[in-house]
Order: C-alpha cells, then sequence, then structure tokens
C-alpha cells in the first residue's frame, strides 16, 4: 500500500549539515538491515545515521504489509527492523515477531504526540516507534474537472455530468473503506449488511472507474483521468502544479495510514536497531524526511522545522475537526474473510 508514497522532487531547505552536526563518525560499528516501504524514506536520513554512527545501513523494500509479513515468516533473511501499519504490527504482535526496545523511555520519545500510539497491542509505545501518517483521499486535476471538489459525493456527480473517469486504488480495504464511509460505517465493520452497502455503493461507481490501480498520479497529471483514489503523498505532485492539480480529504470522511519503526525478534542486529529508533526521535531527522515524503508526522517538534509549504498544509496537518473524520484499520483477524468475498463481487461486476 505504500509502496506508491512519493517523494518530494525538490529537496528540503534543511541542510544535511545541520542534521549530522557534531557526528561522530564511525562511533559504532557493524550494520543495520532495513526493511522497508518502496521511496518511503529520504535516502540523506540513511546518510546521516552513518554519518553520525559508523553502522552501515542496507535497505530492502517491499510493496505491501502481506508481502512484508510473509518474508519475514519465512525466514531466512537479516532484517532488523521493519515499517508495518499499525494494523499489521498488532498482527506481528500476537505472532510474537517483535522485539520489546522500550523506546518509550528514552529521552527523544517526549517529543511523540501520545495520539499517535494507535497500536493496542502497544499503547505506551513499549515496541515499536511512531514514524509517519497520512490521509487516503483525493488526488484530481482540476483543469479537467472544471472545478474543485469537496469529496466523493461530489466528484462522482462531477464526473457524471462530465462523462469523465476517475481510478481507485487497487487495494481491497481502501475501496471498501470508502464503501463503508459514505454510508456512515466503520472501515472496520464486517457486519454483512454493512458490507452488503459498501459493495453496492462501489459498484455503482464503476461505470466512472477508469481502472483499479496505484498508478494514478501520472494519469491525473496527463488528465487521462480526472481524479484518483490517493494517498497525501500526491501533494508533492500538487506542489509541483498548484494551478493544475488538487488534493481533497473527503467531506465524507476518509481512511488515515500509519507506519511504525518496529524491530523483528529475530533481528542480528539489534543495538544497531535500537540506535536507529533513538536517532529517529530527532526532531531535524524527522523533519528532514517528511520533508522529501510530504506525509504527517508524530514527533511535534519536528512539524515547525519542515518547509512552509508542509507546514502550513492542511491536507498534510489536518485540523482537528478532520482529524476526527479519518478511520484508521484495525486487524480484522479471520473475519477479513468476509471483506475478501464482497471484494471479489466489486472487482467482477460489470
Amino acid at each position: 500500500m505504500r509502496s506508491v508514497k512519493s517523494r518530494i522532487l525538490a529537496g528540503a531547505a534543511i541542510g544535511l549539515a545541520l542534521v549530522v552536526q557534531g557526528a561522530t563518525g564511525a562511533a559504532a560499528a557493524g550494520v543495520l538491515n532495513l526493511y522497508n516501504w518502496g521511496e518511503y524514506i529520504n535516502p540523506e536520513v540513511l546518510k546521516a545515521f552513518e554519518a553520525e554512527t559508523g553502522i552501515k545501513v542496507n535497505l530492502d523494500t517491499y510493496g505491501s504489509n502481506e508481502e512484508m509479513l510473509a518474508k519475514v515468516q519465512a525466514g531466512g533473511t537479516n532484517y532488523d527492523i521493519v515499517f508495518p501499519s499499525v494494523h499489521m504490527q498488532d498482527i506481528m504482535a500476537k505472532l510474537d515477531l517483535l522485539e520489546k526496545t522500550n523506546i518509550n523511555t528514552y529521552e527523544g520519545f517526549k517529543h511523540i504526540d501520545p495520539q499517535f500510539l494507535r497500536a493496542k497491542s502497544d499503547p505506551k509505545g513499549e515496541y515499536c516507534l511512531p514514524y509517519a501518517w497520512g490521509s487516503v483521499g483525493i488526488v484530481y486535476n482540476r483543469e479537467v474537472l472544471g472545478k474543485d471538489i469537496t469529496g466523493w459525493k461530489d466528484l462522482v456527480a462531477t464526473v457524471s455530468a462530465k462523462d469523465l473517469k476517475f481510478t481507485l486504488l487497487d487495494d481491497m480495504r481502501e475501496v471498501l473503506g470508502v464503501g463503508l464511509i459514505l454510508n456512515g460505517k466503520s472501515v472496520n465493520s464486517t457486519d454483512a449488511a454493512d458490507l452488503k452497502l459498501a459493495a453496492d455503493t462501489m459498484i455503482a461507481m464503476k461505470p466512472h472507474v477508469a481502472a483499479f490501480t496505484y498508478d494514478a498520479r501520472p494519469m491525473v497529471q496527463a488528465g487521462d483521468v480526472a481524479a484518483g483514489h490517493f494517498f497525501v503523498g500526491a501533494m508533492v505532485d500538487v506542489f509541483g502544479a498548484p494551478e493544475k492539480l488538487g488534493y481533497v480529504i473527503p467531506e465524507e470522511g476518509a481512511t488515515m495510514y500509519q507506519e511504525n519503526i518496529c524491530v523483528l525478534k529475530g533481528a542480528p542486529n539489534k543495538e544497531n536497531a535500537l540506535r536507529f529508533l533513538q536517532f529517529y526521535t530527532k526532531p531535524e531527522i524527522v523533519a528532514l524526511n517528511i520533508a522529501q515524503q510530504t506525509n504527517g508526522t508524530a514527533n511535534v517538534p519536528a512539524r515547525a522545522l519542515t518547509p512552509d509549504n508542509i507546514k502550513n498544509s492542511e491536507e498534510i496537518n489536518p485540523p482537528a475537526d478532520v482529524m476526527a473524520k479519518l478511520q484508521i484499520f484495525e486487524d480484522l483477524g479471520a473475519d477479513l474473510r468476509k471483506m475478501d468475498r464482497v471484494w471479489t463481487q466489486v472487482k467482477t461486476a460489470q
């Protein structure tokens, strides 16, 4: 899901020299093996960590929570750190795959906004460190639509009137989440009646859906579609062409994602992994990362250090009334199969 999170093409105003000022060079030795979503960390952050600690960082990437979990469970890897979504962290905790780090006792943890300690398995932050978060809304081409839009109902009405198309994510929970939200239901509901309402709502949209895809951004930029269901990382495109493109958190509500930094129980380099978690509590480091990623952060002082376009963006940093409309996925356990069946109906409906 997060493999398509955008990287900002214009570099951050935060200088790397400030980040590594006072670095100790080869103060530590060894390696650290990260397994993260594709394009979900600024390479400059890894360079800064290497410069400060002398620890060599190796980065491998995945495209979904499920891909990551399968590889970790299969064994045979040397990964130290993974970046699961909150509901996947809860699943991994049940499977006893995560190391208790006590990162919440580290001095830098004071920077973390407590509302982002969202994992039910880790309410105090004893295992994992909040990494990044954002909304899942609509990126749109206002030149094609001829207007700004306010949400899903407005988008559907507009494309219907103008015979236009938009895309939806090729993601079961995100798409059914839209259907559930539009019917006033929880995105974690597995009630049969709720799921039928959600499926019917999304099937009704299909005449206007060009594709289920993670590749909406270039399609919207080119005007091939009017809009796309997408992550707030698309703000990188909006910042690059503000007169042409927009991103909206639908007024009806939306899903949100959050990933955390977790150390695997089988990590071969646990001390180096803990060093990275501690390093990532530094506001200047977090700000360097967020400036490239255009995500939100749980690190409160880091928000003030990001470039003005990010700091002042209500799409990236929504006000309280909008935050209240955002829902995050939970681990559904065996009930996830109920969604699978409904998702098949949505994808195959003509």
